[in-house]
């Protein structure tokens, strides 16, 4: 599949801000074998006085960006083409929970996939007894890794409610998981707490999603927005799965890629630092457009 990204996101502030520097991860991952960019556009404005290009531990791609002058806002503009390779078909050979204890025992590598960065606890996420009971009363404790992740993950969804108004990025998860409702964050904060309580590896994957509009309705440009699910490792016949508790279903070519972490600290789309007083405005908009055959 392929698809037309764009993004825009601006940010205005109470009072001009003197200086900022900001780190934006929002260029969906090129990996040759999941997906791959075969086009990429990143506009910040006001023009910056130093720009650069790294990738971070996890191998997400990001751009740093100072400015050294007054300025009331700042806007990213992000735009690309991204081709998603579909998925082998889903089977399961993962170990069981016993036997996935055994394997990590024997896990030395700590390198950006090692699964031992996502076992305990993370910036954002800290062990809850109330998240962890329900993890056990959803799952087979006999049954396969793999099949632990998405039972929790159907358990989850159909637990919660999808609800925008409900928290807002800096919500706890146990305060959204005690309400029973919020947005893809919160669903996949939960699930990795979750499944974490369970002993599987698990951690928090930020990307784009394509949304499909009722029959007979028209695509509403911009209606789509920055989503997130779960990678989980299932041992080391399995690897990592992806799983969206928000929509019940194994990640797909619906699901684009931009960064993975340990939770959304690792990979929020922009985190920085400016020098200014007074409050700020945000705004952000996401297109995701199929491209058609031969366009």
């Amino acid at each position: 599949m392929i698809y037309d990204i764009r993004l825009r996101i601006l940010h205005r502030y109470q009072q001009p801000a003197g200086v900022s520097r900001h780190m934006v991860r929002v260029l969906p991952r090129s990996d040759g074998k999941m997906q791959r960019l075969t086009a990429q556009l990143i506009e910040i404005l006001p023009l910056p006085n130093e720009r650069f290009e790294i990738a971070d531990f996890f191998s997400n791609r990001v751009t740093s960006a100072a400015h050294f002058f007054a300025h009331k806002e700042m806007e990213i503009r992000m735009s690309c083409r991204v081709e998603v390779y579909a998925p082998p078909e889903f089977t399961d050979t993962s170990a069981s929970t016993a036997d996935l204890a055994g394997e990590l025992a024997g896990v030395v590598d700590m390198g950006p996939e090692s699964p031992m960065h996502f076992l305990g606890p993370s910036p954002l996420l800290l062990a809850s007894s109330e998240i962890e009971a329900f993890a056990h009363a959803s799952v087979d404790p006999f049954g396969s890794t793999a099949g632990q992740v998405i039972q929790l993950g159907q358990a989850l969804h159909s637990a919660m409610r999808f609800d925008a108004q409900a928290t807002t990025v800096e919500t706890d998860p146990l305060d959204a998981f005690r309400q029973r409702g919020g947005v893809c964050q919160d669903f996949s904060h939960i699930m990795i707490l979750g499944l974490r309580a369970l002993g599987i590896p698990a951690g928090y994957v930020s990307g784009y999603l394509r949304t499909l509009p009722p029959p007979g309705a028209p695509r509403l440009e911009g209606a789509d927005a920055m989503h997130a699910w779960v990678r989980a490792w299932c041992g080391a016949s399995q690897g990592w799965i992806e799983y969206d508790p928000t929509n019940a279903t194994l990640a797909s070519t619906d699901h684009i890629v931009v960064g993975y972490g340990r939770d959304y600290s690792d990979v929020s789309p922009v985190i920085g630092n400016l020098r200014s007083s007074g409050g700020q405005k945000n705004e952000q908009s996401v297109d995701v457009k199929p491209v058609e055959p031969g366009q």
